[in-house]
Order: structure tokens, then sequence, then C-alpha cells
């Protein structure tokens, strides 16, 4: 019965934005666990979690770790805001940024896990991308020019 209410626990917290433990025994409640607050509490500490920052900048809880959804809007929001050009030379894609934000774009593009790349690279103000291919690099280079061009 525990580890039915955890996963149902992990479930709720990544469908919902909940943020108090009330919230989370009232959706547990409603699907069909009777459980009192005392329990919740002990769950969340078990589950180890915390209440991190959304997007939509109120807090909720969460296991600590990022979904690929926040990890991409992050990602992308990173690299509008700090890429000035891309460019590639056979299968590397050369990025420039903004002194200083080479390394946190390329860690933020790391996350990511791009399918094709090989790895990454990261200076002061440039990032070297390795991919497999040309054809992969110049499809790379297409998709990161248009988020710079969509600032």
């Amino acid at each position: 019965m525990k580890a039915r209410r955890h996963a149902k626990i992990l479930e709720l917290i990544n469908t919902y934005h909940i943020d108090t433990q009330e919230e989370l025994l009232k959706r547990l409640r409603q699907d069909g666990f009777d459980v009192t607050q005392a329990t919740v509490s002990r769950d969340i500490k078990e589950l180890r979690l915390i209440k991190t920052l959304s997007s939509d900048g109120k807090y909720k809880y969460s296991t600590g770790k990022e979904t690929g959804r926040d990890i991409s809007s992050k990602f992308f929001s990173l690299f509008t805001d700090s890429a000035l050009s891309v460019d590639n030379a056979m299968n590397i894609v050369v990025v420039k940024t903004f002194t200083g934000m080479a390394s946190a774009v390329c860690a933020a593009m790391d996350a990511i896990q791009w399918s094709g790349v090989v790895g990454t690279v990261a200076g002061d103000d440039t990032i070297l991308i390795l991919c497999k291919d040309e054809a992969i690099a110049v499809q790379l280079v297409g998709e990161l020019k248009k988020l710079i061009a969509g600032r």
C-alpha cells in the first residue's frame, strides 16, 4: 500500500502544481487513499520531496530532479538571451555568446542530450558542438538560428 501511495504522490506532484501538504492530502483522498496529515508528512520526508520555484513564480513540491520540459525551457531561454551567432564547419557547430555565457549555455545544452551530438566544449564566449556528421550539424545550426531570430 505504501509503495502504491508513494507512486501516486510522485505522479500527482509531476502532474499538478501542489504547494501544500493539505492539497496533496486532498488529491490523495480523491484518488481513494485514506491517509492522514501525519502520513502525508512522513511520505514527503521519505520521498525527500522539496519545494522548488516553478516557472510561474510559485513554489511546488518536487523531487528536485528537473523534467525534460523544465530543462528545455531553461535552455531555450538562456540560449536566446545569450547567443550571438551560430555557424558550422563540417560536423562542428560553433556558437558565439556574450562574454562569460558560453559555459552556462553549454551546460544547459548538455542537459538536453541532443540527438546526434557527440560532445561539447565551452570557452568564455564560444561553444564547440561536435556532431556525428555534417548533416546533423547543418540541421542543428538551422534550429539554433531560428531561436536567435525569434528573440
